[in-house]
């Protein structure tokens, strides 16, 4: 993952080379996957080949321990629908605060509770709270945890991809799985060792970020503005400290000049207004902000998901959201192929849905913070013009939302699909339920019109829950693992329920990989 080092503060944690997860197959000489990396991203990931029964190592080249010192601190209803579909979002809903409102920039304050979700708000929670809770997952579903592991080499071949890696100690170590996973940040070994470039820039350059108590307690949950040269956001924790983000462009300083308070209080000041009575940091941290996307998330056996995919500014919140959607999106597809359900060309979706995507938050992201911090007085007065319209155009507006929370995310479909191909999947209300709960179970859901169960049940094999709609609604629907309409269908028809499971690697194939790779 990719940490931010900050010029006080210590992390804390203790050393030790391997948690207390193992790896899930007996024998087995090598894991099915490598995932490089232990942020969220590279957590979910992990968690959701182990639950899916794939043996899976993860290598991280801290030592163990969650950080308190990471960036990210919101979980947009995208995000919290996928984690609803693993059991998780409760517990984290109960952690955080919730927030029906989001501010971009001055005079431009987009609602969330008309979202179509049962999530719709934006979650304010710190990174380390949702990395305890995946970490605890993935532990339980037998993931091979191997801390101090620092990828130092990679190659592949027709079968399998070896990892060259110094351990403890320096010493010397190798692996081999049958696929790789960088989700090892910005400065992501994996992808430099398959040699993509990471093309981009720097977007914003000496950004300030510290953990501080308030003697004066804001009035919004979120407090953020933009004013002059200089923007601020503060943002509260669990534990009475709060976040506090700063940027003055007329203080353009390397990234390692000291930082102190002083500095941090004269931003807030500039943006907000007021400083709140800052006092007592416990860490405080100076940054640039980067712009870049990698030109490909697969290369062979290889691939990228999160920051070492793609990163942005911190506009919207959208980046850890953003590499959480990522391992959603590929956990399914690398289960299916090394359990060989997958079809030619389904490991090749991640890229042709996910890439798209990346690219678009680097955009909404990198448009937000320039429109906040706009200068001369003409701008100033066309990004009025723009929050106006946006605020008063609900089309529009929806439009603006269902991209910052993902909600509005959709694939790519084939021509001639049934409109709702490609779509995100609401949390339809079944007979047996919910449909996030279905999801739980980690594998496909066909929905069914009652009167047709007999038939279609008889089609499904493989990974495949069959339930029903609640209501008399007669389409027929394949929902993927990740909450993606797959197929569907007004009229029931066996031959192409079974032909559209057969597409998306949800019924048996061919023979699953070697018995060297810990395939079962």
């Amino acid at each position: 993952m990719n940490g931010t080092q900050g010029t006080n503060g210590t992390n804390g944690t203790a050393s030790t080379n391997r948690a207390t997860g193992t790896n899930g197959a007996t024998g087995a000489a090598n894991p099915a996957v490598i995932v490089v990396g232990s942020g969220p991203t590279g957590l979910l990931l992990a968690g959701d080949l182990a639950a899916a029964g794939v043996p899976v190592t993860l290598l991280e080249k801290r030592p163990h321990g969650i950080s308190n010192l990471s960036r990210a601190l919101v979980l947009h209803a995208r995000t919290l629908e996928q984690l609803d579909a693993r059991g998780l979002a409760d517990e984290l809903e109960a952690k955080g605060k919730a927030l029906d409102r989001l501010r971009l920039f001055a005079h431009l304050e987009v609602g969330l509770d008309r979202l179509p979700s049962r999530y719709n708000h934006l979650l304010v929670l710190p990174q380390y709270e949702v990395e305890k809770v995946l970490e605890r997952r993935a532990i339980a579903a037998g993931v091979d945890f191997r801390y101090e592991s620092e990828v130092v080499g990679l190659t592949q071949d027709a079968d399998g991809v070896r990892v060259e890696v110094r351990g403890p100690g320096g010493a010397s170590g190798t692996h081999r799985a049958a696929y790789v996973v960088g989700a090892d940040g910005l400065h992501s070994p994996v992808r430099e060792a398959i040699g993509l470039p990471f093309p981009g820039k720097s977007a914003i350059r000496s950004v300030v970020l510290a953990d501080v108590k308030l003697a004066e307690k804001p009035e919004s949950v979120l407090t953020v503005n933009a004013a002059g040269d200089a923007f601020a956001f503060i943002a509260p924790f669990a534990d009475g400290y709060y976040r506090v983000i700063g940027w003055n462009r007329a203080h353009d300083v390397p990234d390692s000049e000291p930082l102190g308070l002083d500095e941090i209080k004269e931003i807030t000041r500039l943006a907000l207004g007021r400083d709140y009575g800052m006092h007592d940091a416990r860490w405080m941290s100076r940054f640039h902000s980067d712009e870049r996307q990698a030109p490909a998330y697969r290369v062979g056996r290889v691939f990228l998901a999160g920051d070492a995919a793609h990163v942005h500014t911190p506009a919207g919140g959208q980046g850890m959201n953003t590499g959480l959607q990522d391992a959603v999106n590929l956990s399914w597809k690398l289960a299916a192929a090394v359990q060989g359900r997958a079809p030619e060309g389904l490991l090749d979706t991640y890229q042709s849905e996910r890439h798209p995507i990346g690219k678009a938050v680097l955009r909404s992201s990198g448009g937000i913070v320039r429109l906040a911090m706009v200068k001369r007085p003409w701008s100033v007065a066309g990004r009025a013009v723009l929050a106006s319209f946006v605020n008063a155009v609900r089309p529009v507006r929806d439009r603006a939302v269902g991209q910052i929370t993902g909600i509005g995310h959709r694939y790519p479909a084939p021509r001639g699909a049934h409109r709702l191909t490609g779509h995100r999947a609401p949390d339809v209300a079944l007979k047996e339920g919910r449909l996030y709960e279905a999801l739980r179970e980690g594998g496909f859901v066909l929905i069914a019109p009652e009167g047709a169960a007999h038939g279609v049940s008889g089609t499904v094999t493989g990974p495949v829950a069959v339930k029903h709609w609640a209501s008399d609604r007669r389409t027929t629907v394949l929902v993927r693992p990740d909450g993606y309409v797959a197929w569907a269908a007004e009229e029931v028809d066996a031959d192409a329920v079974r032909a559209a499971l057969g597409e998306w690697g949800a019924a048996p194939r061919d023979a699953s990989l070697s018995p060297s790779f810990g395939a079962t």
